[in-house]
């Protein structure tokens, strides 16, 4: 089981695209469309989303993203109707509604709970994900440690239509699975829209660094991901 996703907007037909567009990303999560009105014209459906919240709800929490303002007032509508504890594990996160709706999909494939889905959901619409990291520098004694459990590659990206969306993906939930810190070309190698961000093309040069007890195993198994072509050269 997973956190699920509701994605609530005025037209079916975009409710239903999204959904169609996170599935590329993580197919095992439930993701579910409430779009349009009953009759399914422009508007929104209390019926529509309250279906989706008990149809999304595995029992590990929804996260739910909104296009409009009406939107979100029609699914906190259906929020004051759950029970206490069905309420108490969805979270109506402020997001752009396709830009969340994947990052949160990759989250929820990757193990996030809800609230690391919703925050993954609205940190898609925040600052640039490629920007440089402002942290503090480590002490001595840390960048010693750091050192001695850091590794680094640089890899030659072979796909034809370069590190895109289904691909950058699967990269992402494979580098979540590391106890490691990994990054790409400087950026989080667990952000799905900060992979996206660095445009990599056919031939571009992917450098992989990582530090901490699995740094070793992290960049030696993406980096034969990245060789591989993830199955598309």
């Amino acid at each position: 089981m997973s956190v699920g996703l509701v994605i609530v907007s005025h037209s079916s037909k975009i409710a239903e695209g999204t959904v169609e567009l996170a599935r590329q990303m993580a197919p095992d999560v439930a993701l579910v469309a409430a779009g349009g009105t009953d009759e399914d014209g422009i508007g929104t459906s209390f019926e529509k989303v309250s279906a989706a919240l008990a149809e999304a709800d595995s029992g590990d929490g929804v996260v739910v993203l909104c296009d409009l303002g009406s939107a979100v007032l029609t699914t906190e509508t259906a929020l004051d109707f759950l029970d206490d504890d069905a309420r108490s594990r969805v979270i109506l996160a402020e997001a752009p509604i396709v830009e969340g709706a994947v990052a949160a999909a990759v989250a929820a494939a990757t193990g996030g709970d809800v609230t690391g889905v919703a925050e993954a959901a609205s940190h898609a619409g925040g600052a640039n994900p490629a920007a440089a990291d402002t942290a503090s520098p480590p002490s001595d004694e840390a960048a010693g440690q750091a050192a001695s459990d850091s590794e680094s590659r640089t890899i030659r990206l072979i796909n034809r239509d370069g590190l895109h969306a289904r691909p950058a993906a699967e990269f992402v939930k494979k580098a979540s699975g590391y106890d490691a810190r990994v990054n790409v070309n400087g950026v989080d190698a667990k952000s799905l829209l900060g992979i996206m961000s660095l445009g990599l093309v056919q031939g571009a040069d992917v450098t992989l660094t990582a530090d901490g007890p699995e740094a070793r195993k992290a960049v030696s198994e993406l980096s034969e991901l990245i060789e591989s072509g993830f199955g598309e050269s």
